[in-house]
Formats: C-alpha cells, structure tokens, sequence
C-alpha cells in the first residue's frame, strides 16, 4: 500500500470511528413495537421504498456511492441492497447487463480479502487471500454506512448470493482457482451449503467479520442470501396452474430451497446471532424465500424480515399472519417502463408490504447520479420512477402507519379495476385502484363525517374529492378519469 493510499483509508478509518461512536446510543431500525409490519427508525414509524443500483457500490471500484446516495437521498429514497463481496458477475454477460455494477471491470474488484502476490484471479488481478482482510474494501464499507446513514438510507447488506451457473462461480473468491488458500474443489451448487468442505470456515470468517465492522451504525439489516433457491430449487408451487406449456418453469414456479440450503442458512443466521450477542447492537436479519408468492410454513429463528423477489401482492397478504416485514426485494425484469414498477409498487405496498425495491439500470459507473436511460439489460429505472415512488413514500408516510393494516371488507366492488386497501380502524382508510378509469366504488363504510382525497400516482397531483356525512353502510363513490392506476385517502374528519 503506497503512502497516499495509506493516509486516505486512515483517514476514513478515523472519521469511521468517530462516526460509529456518535451512533452508539442510537437504536437500529427494527420492527415497530406497534406493529412489525412496520419499522421503528430514528423514533418514527417508516416503510422503506426504494429504486435502487445493482448492489455493487462498495465492491465495485470504479462506482462513487457518494454519487449515488446523494441521488437517492434526492429522490426521497431511504432504502438500497449491497452485497458482500462474497459474490461478483460477469461484466456484460451476467444476465444480459451491459454496464452492471455487481460486475467490476478486470482488476477492480474491490473485495473483503486481501491479494495475494499471486496473479491469476479470473476477474483480473491477483488471486485473493482469504486469510487477510483487504482495509480498503473496510474504507469503502464504513465510509458507503456512514453516508447512508446521514442521510436516512437504510442498507440491506446481502453476505450471500446463489451463483447461478459456472459463469458466476469462475469469478468467486472462494473458488480453488481464485484464492491461495487450497479452498476444497467442489460443486458449485455445494457452495451455500454445510457440504461445502472447508470454504465454510472462511465464509464463517467472512460474515463474523462483516458484522462486526458493521456493528456500530444503526441503519443496517443483514440477508443472510440472495435467491438461495436458484442452485437448489425445490418445485413447490405455480403461478398458473392453467398453462399448456412451461408450467413448472420460470416465471410460473414457485422455487424454496432445499434442505441442504436451509441448513446452511440457518448456520449464517447462528454465526451472526452469535457474533452479536457480545456487541452493543442487534440488527435485523432477513430471509429471501422465494420468487412471486407462496404461504410460508415459517421462517428461519431470529429472521425479522421477509423478502419476496418479483412478487405479487399476495405474498404480502398470505404472509401478512406471519407478524414480520414483508419485502418486495427486487424487481426489475420487465422492461424499462416505469408503469409496470409503478403498478407493482403500489399494489404490494397498499397490500400490506413493508418494503418495496427495484433494480433501477439508470445507476452506473460514470452515471453514479442515475442518469443512464439507454437500454441496459432486463429492466428500467429512471429519474423519473424514483419521482413517481417518492409519491408512494410520501403517501405512506402521511398514515397513521403503525394503525394500518390490510382491510379486506373496505370495497364491496370496484367494477374494471383491482383493489388493496388498507385502514387503521380510527377512520383512516387508503386505497390503490389498479386499472382505468373513471368508475364506481363501492364501499363498506360506518357512520361519520368523511373527506376524500384522490391522488395521480404519476404526477402526484392531489383531488379534492370533497366531504360527506355518511349514516354507515354502503357507500357510493366516483372516481376521477384516470390511467395505470389511481389512489385514494379517505379519512373521517374527527380521526385527523
């Protein structure tokens, strides 16, 4: 390390500490003690809604997260996904992503190991040492934590990730050919699981180390991995169960890990419920369960958040018993048009979700500001998406959130559109209509004195849809003309 290097990561090794000692006596997130549908943040009540990069930011040495979570912070976002380091892509093939940040360019992966003086890591460089800690990466770690926090970003570290195929596990730290430490040849679909020889012990050293530097900022959650289904899916359920072909594949089924995956995880959640228990703070642990939808049985002990990936609004509500966060974790395989994420924003999260995140492409290497519109893989992102989910923020954030939950007898009907909703049961009642209109609600309503307010999820543009005594009962009300959707707020005049 050169001498320039060595005063800037002592540097933020310092600002890091005085950070972290600033936040000692501040609580992390975790679920309201209310309701745990929600999460209790800096003495609020919050739902964490996010369009945000592809989880690279700190592994990625080229990318500036300062950029990047000052975008956010300006979009109103208060929540972003970051991996590890255990896990890295392929540049412009993984996926399909032209410029992904999850796949640094040869030589500028910046990972949890140090190098060795060996060269021959596959994704350029030399090979890694898994018995060394690389302080740069810790730098960029502490420094990426600090800037979320002051700035009201939540951060969902992910340890782990399923890696796919052969592609993505050319590229792993752990893999023989990329470390200097004799990691045991193995199956890449062994890699999340107790038959894994002995990159287990590194991967215990690894999340150990990453919860304790961790430890001190109040704004993080651990996922203990990513999609860990994919190398070992079980058939469990499907979407549809009417199609002719393609019915047990993706995008129709419903994907659990096995066993074997089950039981490493349940390891990763020990090594970090044990590493914890001797530090000042606790942290949430979340499990990513499947893609869509699917009733869990349970979740793992010590998990406080359920994430769902590409999911429909239903994963909230079948799991909604579960009396945890539901997470819709990632979306962003449908295009680039901001009307399907908007969509599925708003009909997850008035589901009764806890969190909504997209993978938004606009985020890369030298448009850390989120201004990359072309074509750039599987999905979108745009400034102008992370507008429209500021409005689903700030139209949560204006509920009584910890009162709220789903309200299945609201609508009686609502002729063309679906339908979520939910009330606090103190008057407070909000709606998301998924369709066109103008139409007819037909709504279940007690007695009192009512506003209504319509709200234009694209421009955020507010309706006054006027006041009315009701005498309880059904309730008849017309909706403004509109497109992809509409919300609405009605709230009894002596509940506000």
């Amino acid at each position: 390390m050169n001498c320039k290097i060595r005063v800037v990561v002592l540097l933020c090794f310092f600002s890091c500490l005085s950070f972290a000692s600033a936040q000692e006596k501040e609580q992390p997130i975790r679920l309201h003690p209310e309701n745990p549908h929600y999460f209790l943040y800096r003495g609020k009540a919050v739902a964490l809604v996010s369009s945000a990069g592809h989880y690279g930011a700190v592994i990625n040495g080229e990318f500036d997260y300062h950029k990047y979570l000052a975008a956010l912070d300006a979009a109103g976002m208060n929540y972003t996904r970051m991996f590890g380091g255990s896990y890295v892509e392929e540049p412009g093939k993984s996926f399909g992503i032209r410029r992904n940040n999850l796949a640094p360019e040869p030589g500028k992966f910046v990972a949890p190991w140090a190098r060795s003086d060996v060269a021959g890591y596959a994704g350029g460089g030399n090979k890694l040492d898994l018995g060394k800690w690389n302080p740069e990466y810790f730098s960029r770690l502490h420094d990426f934590l600090g800037e979320a926090a002051r700035r009201g970003i939540v951060v969902e570290i992910g340890l782990f990730s399923s890696q796919y195929g052969e592609m993505q596990w050319n590229l792993s730290p752990f893999k023989r050919q990329n470390n200097v430490n004799g990691t045991d040849a193995i199956d890449w679909k062994k890699v999340n699981t107790l038959e894994n020889g002995n990159i287990l012990g590194f991967q215990e050293k690894y999340v150990r180390k990453v919860v304790r530097e961790a430890n001190g900022y109040p704004n993080v959650m651990f996922e203990i991995a990513n999609e860990p289904w994919s190398d070992r899916p079980v058939l469990t359920d499907v979407v549809n169960p009417y199609l002719f072909t393609g019915r047990d594949q993706y995008p129709n089924s419903v994907d659990l890990p096995d066993e074997a995956t089950m039981a490493w995880q349940a390891r990763v959640v020990e090594w970090i419920t044990s590493e914890e228990a001797g530090l000042p703070n606790k942290h949430m642990i979340a499990q990513d369960c499947c893609n869509f939808l699917y009733a869990m049985r349970a979740v793992l002990p010590g998990v406080s958040v359920v994430n769902f990936h590409y999911a429909y609004p239903e994963a909230a509500t079948l799991n909604y018993g579960l009396g945890r966060a539901i997470s819709y974790d990632e979306t962003g395989f449908l295009g680039q048009s901001d009307d399907v994420y908007t969509r599925q924003a708003w009909n997850f999260m008035l589901a009764g979700g806890s969190v909504f995140d997209g993978l938004d492409y606009s985020f890369t290497v030298g448009h850390e500001d989120g201004s990359f519109l072309e074509a750039n893989g599987p999905g979108g992102g745009s400034p102008e998406l992370r507008r429209r989910l500021k409005i689903l923020s700030e139209f949560l954030h204006g509920l009584p959130l910890v009162d709220l939950k789903p309200d299945f007898d609201l609508v009686k009907h609502a002729g063309g559109v679906v339908t979520h909703a939910l009330s606090s049961g103190r008057g407070d009642y909000a709606m998301y209509l998924d369709g066109n209109g103008p139409m007819e609600l037909s709504l279940s309503l007690p007695a009192g004195e009512y506003a209504v307010c319509w709200v234009d999820v694209v421009s955020g543009e507010k309706k006054d849809g006027g006041t009315f005594k009701h005498a309880g009962g059904e309730l008849r009300v017309k909706s403004p003309v509109f497109r992809n959707g509409v919300a609405v707020r009605i709230s009894r005049k002596e509940s506000r």
